[in-house]
């Protein structure tokens, strides 16, 4: 019987390295069993695209990865320090994992500059100019440099998402997490923040990413993970996965998002 925890990994850039490893996770809202039993090892270099029907617990799963929602049973160990609630452990963890949110959580009265110059200063104690030189790479990167003086408010929705990316990147974190990235954008602005992300992916950062883009799944995944009612029902690189679904209620979700 093979391990569903550690699904087939094709990756050139994945590594035998454990980046993330939950075990036994279980979370409640209240009365609401929101995680049942979650069971999940994330190599370096893989990208995970997680999807799932609304209050499948998909977002609550990568929330609870770097502490925004406390678990009440099993383990989450981030590059082998345990998520506990040892505030300490808990830094350290946010401090190498990055997170990009459906909505940006730019700050409106601070530049884009500033916005992507500030964990580094204040967390990390990067030198301002070191942290300028770090936030400029990433705007370029994310080809919107020419945006470092206005503020998020002057900006397209599609440009401050990819502004949210540069700002996570200026940490220089292990583990990228994307909650849904693109769902709150206009179709057009879509396409700019997955080729940022394709881009990443392509350098072999490692990502989990909860969308609904199976185009970008089929791309940039090593796994395709789909959830239901708290659990992972089934998760296979991405062909197999599409292709030939084991699970019922894999095949009836894909018939719906993917129209056949």
């Amino acid at each position: 019987m093979t391990d569903t925890a550690t699904a087939p990994r094709t990756a050139l850039n994945v590594s035998d390295e454990i980046a993330i490893e939950i075990s036994g996770l279980n979370k409640w809202f209240g009365s609401f069993h929101v995680l049942r039993n979650i069971n999940l090892t994330v190599y370096s270099g893989e990208r995970i695209v997680i999807c799932g029907p609304s209050g499948s617990g998909k977002s609550t799963m990568i929330r609870c990865i770097n502490a925004l929602e406390e678990h009440q049973e099993g383990i989450i160990e981030v590059d082998g320090t345990r998520l506990t609630n040892d505030l300490k452990n808990i830094d350290k963890v946010r401090s190498e994992v990055g997170m990009c949110f459906q909505h940006f959580n730019l700050f409106p009265h601070l530049t884009i500059l500033e916005n992507c110059t500030l964990a580094p200063i204040w967390v990390r104690k990067t030198p301002k100019k070191e942290a300028v030189e770090t936030a400029m790479h990433y705007l370029e990167k994310v080809k919107i440099p020419d945006q470092a003086s206005k503020y998020p408010g002057q900006l397209s929705g599609g440009q401050q998402q990819r502004v949210a990316i540069a700002r996570s990147l200026c940490m220089k974190p292990r583990v990228m997490l994307f909650d849904e990235p693109t769902s709150a954008l206009d179709p057009e602005m879509i396409k700019e923040v997955l080729d940022t992300m394709i881009e990443l992916a392509e350098e072999g950062m490692t990502m989990l990413c909860v969308t609904h883009e199976m185009g970008f799944a089929r791309q940039v995944a090593n796994r395709v993970i789909f959830m239901d009612q708290g659990q992972i029902v089934e998760q296979n690189e991405p062909e197999a996965f599409f292709n030939n679904p084991q699970s019922e209620r894999t095949k009836l979700f894909l018939s719906q998002i993917l129209g056949h």
